[in-house]
C-alpha cells in the first residue's frame, strides 16, 4: 500500500482555480522504499458545478482529481515491483577480487 500526498499546487490568482497538482506516492517494506512523483494539469471553470476554490480544498479533494488522471493501481503495482527488485536484485555490479 502506498502513501499518496500532494506536494504542491499551482493556481490562478484571479479565481483560485487549481491548474497543476504535484503528487507523490511512496511505498515502504522494511528498509526498502520506492516512490513516484508527477504532475497533473487541470483547466478550472469557476462557473462549473462542483468547482472548489483553492482556499476550500482538502488533500482528499485533490487526490481524487489526481486519481482521475493517474492510474492509482498501476502506480502502486510499479512501486511494489520496484521494492521487490530491491529485495531480490536481478543484476549486481562489482569485481570478483
Amino acid at each position: 500500500m502506498a502513501t499518496w500526498t500532494i506536494a504542491n499546487l499551482e493556481r490562478n490568482t484571479a479565481d483560485g482555480g487549481v491548474i497543476v497538482a504535484h503528487w507523490r506516492a511512496t511505498a515502504q517494506d522494511g528498509d526498502y522504499t520506492a516512490s513516484a512523483y508527477g504532475t497533473v494539469g487541470f483547466t478550472p471553470d469557476p462557473s462549473a458545478t462542483g468547482f472548489i476554490p483553492y482556499a476550500d480544498l482538502t488533500e482528499a479533494d485533490v487526490l481524487a482529481w489526481v486519481w482521475g488522471s493517474v492510474d492509482k493501481a498501476e502506480t502502486e503495482a510499479a512501486l511494489a515491483a520496484n521494492i521487490a527488485d530491491q529485495q531480490a536484485p536481478k543484476t549486481e555490479s562489482g569485481l570478483p577480487w
